[in-house]
């Protein structure tokens, strides 16, 4: 059949069709933009992943001896389920999105053919058939799938914080300011989408996600130019693996999310300088976390370590670690490799003892392992020439070795609260003559060394709850005028016993005369 004429008017039917395009069309919601769009396909391809592996770890798990096999199949069953429905759940509203794509793309199709059959180039659409009958059935299947679609998006009522337009400029990355609502996974998606098109160097979304919201997109590896991800204060419990194509990344904080353990590919990110991990749930480290050799920073504290992997020791450019409030109990001898080491803190754990290899940190100035269960020292801790504070309370030490006053750069060394363990300190603490704080509380020390008049620029000495004798406990306490008194006191009388002791010692011996031999002979008889 000929076609109308581009400059004839269109037949009724044509016009009745174009009419119910329209009206269908303006019926819809504003079409989502190809980022969106990206997005919505990211978060269905990464819910996917994440059902496999969540399923395959639900298969492989063994039944515990104490559970029936067929019970615990029932569990397996109830579990993948859940599984199954959250997945349903997450990618729920990107399939409604990639669905809503699809009928514009429909749309797109149609609006071409009712172009060319107004402008009578129908037979170039179609030579082999009737334009008009094809042209007529999709108008009536498009009319119908458009209305389904319709209901849907009235009665879902699609709501979020990103706006889906067809501008590409609505979408832009969390400052941590400008957002007011909590984003959801989708929209995480469609900042990560627009992050790789205006290559950004900073991503932003601290304390910003929903608690739904436990896992990021794959597409996050898109971000090659990113340097900066700052993900804390979320819910987030796993890492994608692409998380290792981030190859420009130096900062990454995911302080406070519920992490269980991190990505066998973690180590992919070797230009990292900066890692804060600190309060999550994290029991171990993959061994690919020993190529983190750029690593300055890294805080690990508040988490459920009870061992740390060897790898530690490839860490040859870190500077800071915190390992506070864990469950640790030993360090790995590989410690002493890191040999940039400035800073160690390892309070709240249940370390029984540090290794040796901990002398080798000549670099390092602060230690802390207060609230511990350490015993003794390691001898090589003489080692440790620029060490400028030691906190080593609340423990179970012994005694200090004469190796410690080695260490002449200490400014502050709390050895408080050791209790009954605690009884002496070493003969040459004298020669801590930086020393300016010291606590000894809650120790049974009895007497200080004679060292201690060399403490000249001790400002801060604690003794409380010490048994003193030397010098005695009113000499510390004594006067209301705060503590410098006290301290000159303590040190001043040291310095006047020792004195008064050598004085003495250099006094002459009186040479006995006749009478002290011949007076005894005298007075009780020779030869009885």
């Amino acid at each position: 059949m000929a076609s109308a004429p581009a400059t004839a008017n269109p037949p009724p039917a044509y016009a009745e069709a174009i009419d119910e395009i329209t009206r269908i069309y303006k019926s819809l919601p504003p079409r989502p933009s190809i980022e969106v769009v990206e997005a919505a396909v990211s978060v269905v391809q990464t819910v996917e992943t994440e059902k496999a592996l969540q399923l395959e770890d639900i298969s492989k798990e063994p039944p515990p001896e104490d559970v029936p096999p067929e019970l615990f199949s029932m569990l397996q069953e109830v579990r993948k389920s859940m599984v199954l429905f959250r997945c349903l759940e997450q990618k729920k509203e990107a399939s409604h999105l990639i669905e809503q794509d699809r009928i514009f793309q429909v749309f797109d199709d149609l609006i071409r053919k009712a172009s060319a059959l107004v402008s009578g180039d129908s037979e170039k659409e179609n030579d082999s058939g009737s334009v008009d009958d094809e042209f007529e059935e999709s108008i009536v299947m498009t009319a119908k799938t458009c209305d389904e679609v319709e209901t849907k998006i009235v009665a879902n009522d699609l709501k979020s914080p990103l706006p889906r337009s067809s501008k590409t400029d609505a979408i832009v990355p969390y400052s941590g300011k400008e957002e007011a609502e909590k984003l959801d996974v989708l929209d995480v998606a469609a900042i990560i989408e627009n992050s790789s098109k205006t290559k950004a160097n900073i991503l932003d979304l601290r304390s910003k996600l929903m608690d739904k919201v436990e896992w990021l997109p794959l597409s996050l590896g898109k971000l090659s130019t990113l340097t900066e991800l700052y993900l804390s204060e979320n819910r987030i419990m796993a890492l994608p693996t692409s998380i290792a194509d981030l190859s420009a990344l130096m900062k990454l904080d995911v302080r406070g999310n519920q992490l269980i353990n991190l990505p066998s590919s973690f180590g992919g990110m070797r230009n990292l300088t900066d890692v804060d991990l600190s309060a999550n749930m994290l029991k171990s480290l993959p061994e690919s976390f020993g190529s983190l050799t750029s690593l300055i920073n890294l805080d690990l504290s508040s988490n459920r370590f009870s061992s740390l992997p060897d790898v530690v020791g490839n860490l040859t450019s870190l500077k800071r670690l915190n390992l506070k409030t864990n469950v640790l109990e030993e360090l790995p001898y590989t410690i002493g490799l890191c040999s940039s080491l400035v800073e160690l803190r390892l309070d709240f754990n249940n370390l029984k003892a540090l290794p040796e290899g901990t002398g080798q940190l000549e670099q390092l100035e602060i230690l802390t392992f207060h609230y511990n269960r350490v015993k003794r020292l390691p001898s090589t801790i003489g080692n440790l020439s620029h060490l400028r504070e030691l906190d080593a309370s609340f423990n179970e030490l012994e005694s200090i070795p004469e190796t410690l006053c080695f260490c002449a750069r200490l400014e502050k060394l709390n050895i408080g609260k050791n209790f009954a363990d605690l009884r002496s300190l070493p003969e040459s603490l004298g020669e801590l003559e930086v020393l300016g704080e010291l606590d000894i509380s809650d120790n049974q020390i009895k007497t200080l060394p004679d060292s201690f008049r060399f403490l000249s620029k001790l400002t801060k000495f604690r003794a409380d709850q010490t048994p003193l004798e030397v010098p005695p406990m009113q000499i510390t306490k004594m006067g209301a005028q705060a503590r410098h008194l006290r301290i000159t006191a303590a040190v001043q009388y040291m310095a006047d016993l020792v004195a008064e002791r050598d004085a003495v010692s250099k006094q002459p011996k009186k040479k006995r005369g006749f009478c002290s031999y011949i007076c005894p002979l005298l007075c009780f008889g020779v030869g009885k």
